[in-house]
């Protein structure tokens, strides 16, 4: 099973893909680390972004994707570019798209039976919550 894990930051997608084969964990590289919505008010950039997002799906035959849900309201809620860019991953056929809580994802990296060091992936810093979104889905 391949998940692709998602944290959203402002205008861009950070992602990192996590493969299950065999009981062994692997984590492919991948041609972009991130996919930035350019001019999130216009519908052509939301499809091109949606696309850009649909292809990676393909060509790295994912199986699913695990979005790091981001509040709503308050202080560090998420702005309408982020939202528009859930929406636009969430929209694409045939893909299981799962929202998860952050407090979830602590609880399943906690329970976990095998734990990665962070450190020991050779991902870039700013991709370690997409990371962790990825891995807590593989921890029931």
């Amino acid at each position: 099973m391949r998940v692709c894990g998602v944290e959203i930051k402002a205008d861009e997608a950070v992602i990192c893909l996590v493969a299950l084969e065999d009981n062994l964990y692997d984590i492919p590289h991948l041609r972009v680390p991130k996919i930035a919505l350019q001019k999130g008010a216009d519908a052509e950039h939301i499809q091109k972004f949606q696309f850009a997002f649909k292809k990676l799906v393909e060509d790295y035959k994912i199986d699913a994707v695990v979005i790091k849900e981001r509040a709503t309201k308050g202080k560090f809620a998420g702005g309408s570019q982020g939202f528009k860019i859930e929406a636009a991953i969430q929209l694409i056929e045939d893909l299981q798209v799962d929202l998860v809580r952050t407090n979830i994802i602590k609880e399943k990296l906690n329970k976990a039976q095998v734990k990665i060091d962070f450190r020991d992936t050779g991902l870039k810093q700013f991709q370690e919550t997409a990371f962790e979104a990825a891995f807590s889905s593989f921890n029931p």
